[in-house]
């Protein structure tokens, strides 16, 4: 969906930048790039550096950032287009948004004086600040996915459930250790906790005109 909408705009002042965060590099994420045939840039990110530098707990996420290198927006739930499929222990989940990419196209059209701009005080106030346990909870993910890499499973899992604990609103801690269980168990997992959410969002609210 994306590479329709980078089409869709074709504006040569206009780049997406799209990364995969995940612990098991391009062996996992390669064949979905390959399947979207992107004309855009694809990276791979095993430490997760994009999450910790702009405060990411969830995918998909994005910043918009402009010309002098400043972030003007920044949100989470950050769909191209409204999707719909298949699960086996949830039928039908349909998920995603088709107000995002027509806020992202008045962006690159007006750029400052789009009405979807933020001011840096709106950006800061959008931000998580973090707390002690959550400050602590990143390095403790990181040294997770080191002691994976070089297949020490003990230390990789202690450290792992060591961030999940410090910063339980993480989905990406989760996510991301889930999937060394499988798929299936990932998503039997997945859907346990978005169960037990009692009220609490998934996705933080997107504030873009026609939102649900």
């Amino acid at each position: 969906m994306w590479q329709a909408l980078y089409e869709e705009i074709n504006d040569p002042n206009f780049e997406i930048i799209c990364v995969a965060e995940d612990t098991m590099g391009e062996e996992a994420a390669g064949e979905w790039f390959d399947a979207t045939n992107a004309s855009y840039v694809c990276i791979v990110d095993p430490s997760h550096m994009i999450s910790t530098l702009f405060g990411f707990i969830n995918v998909p996420a994005a910043v918009w950032i402009d010309e002098d290198g400043r972030i003007v927006r920044h949100n989470e739930g950050t769909y191209a287009a409204k999707h719909q499929l298949e699960h086996k222990l949830a039928g039908t989940i349909k998920f995603g948004t088709d107000v995002y990419s027509n806020a992202l196209k008045d962006w690159v059209a007006k750029g400052a004086d789009s009405s979807f701009v933020w001011s840096p005080e709106e950006v800061r106030n959008h931000l998580k600040p973090h707390t002690e346990e959550t400050a602590l909870a990143d390095p403790n993910f990181k040294m997770g996915a080191y002691f994976k890499s070089v297949g020490n499973d003990a230390k990789a899992r202690h450290y792992f459930e060591e961030a999940q604990r410090l910063n339980p609103d993480s989905w990406n801690y989760h996510r991301q250790d889930w999937t060394y269980d499988g798929e299936v168990e990932a998503g039997k997992r997945w859907y346990k906790k978005n169960q037990d959410l009692d009220g609490k969002l998934y996705y933080d609210k997107l504030e873009l005109p026609g939102e649900k």
